[in-house]
């Protein structure tokens, strides 16, 4: 009896303390849990990408530089104020009212003066030559050779810079001397379907394309629409020109 009452009194003072380390236990626990958690502030402020605003910083400045060398690569190369350009081309059109369409060689050289990096004015000049077939006629002649020389002006306009190459429009207006009757053997250019000696007007619309070899030079491709309008008939051509170009006069 004596040994059951001493049993009981412990337990009743054991309960209350248990309690207590029970509760202590717990809070320890949610303490670290937070801990845990809760991210440190120079973890909340570290970027999602992983990198440092140091090395943010570091790629910035190299991505701004070269912006820098590009724009100034552009400006090196197309700030000269006159360009001049020689070559040659190609050219598929007419040399008579009923004829079959004829090849034509020209050889070709130009001037431009720009008043920005992007606008400039063009005057431009070529020769054609080529053999138009005329078929059978009263004479023995088959294969007459024939010339047109041409003088235009108009704009050009860059609408696409880099530093190594650019993509120009450009579109010309002026007049085109034919003749056709020199190959004749004087029988005229009547009798062999050929269309008369004489001045027309001339017209160019191109697309042009140069690859910078240097600041200063470049291999320029420019496929053509050529309009004549010999034999008071309208005379609607493709082709192209290609060619060397030099810039100077430095702003």
């Amino acid at each position: 009896m004596f040994l059951f009452r001493r049993t009981a009194l412990l337990l009743a003072l054991a309960l209350p303390a248990l309690s207590a380390v029970q509760a202590h236990s717990t809070d320890s626990s949610s303490a670290a849990g937070a801990a845990v958690a809760e991210p440190s502030p120079s973890q909340a402020q570290q970027p999602a990408a992983g990198k440092t605003p140091s090395q943010l910083s570091v790629q910035a400045r190299i991505r701004a530089r070269r912006e820098q060398r590009r724009l100034a690569a552009i400006h090196d190369a197309y700030s000269h104020v006159y360009e001049g350009y020689v070559g040659g081309g190609y050219l598929r059109t007419y040399a008579g009212p009923s004829l079959q369409k004829v090849t034509e060689y020209n050889w070709n050289v130009g001037f431009t003066r720009y008043y920005s990096q992007r606008l400039g004015v063009t005057l431009d000049g070529r020769g054609n030559y080529g053999t138009a077939f005329t078929g059978l006629n009263l004479t023995s002649l088959t294969r007459p050779a024939i010339s047109q020389y041409s003088a235009m002006i108009g704009p050009s306009y860059r609408f696409y810079l880099q530093p190594k190459f650019a993509v120009s429009g450009r579109v010309l207006a002026g007049f085109s001397s034919g003749n056709f009757s020199a190959d004749t053997n004087g029988f005229g250019t009547k009798v062999l379907g050929l269309f008369p000696d004489g001045m027309t007007y001339a017209a160019s619309a191109a697309l042009i394309g140069e690859y910078n070899v240097t600041p200063n030079t470049a291999i320029r491709l420019a496929p053509e629409y050529y309009a004549t309008g010999f034999g008071s008939q309208a005379q609607n051509s493709l082709g192209f020109t290609a060619g060397v170009v030099y810039r100077f006069g430095k702003k």
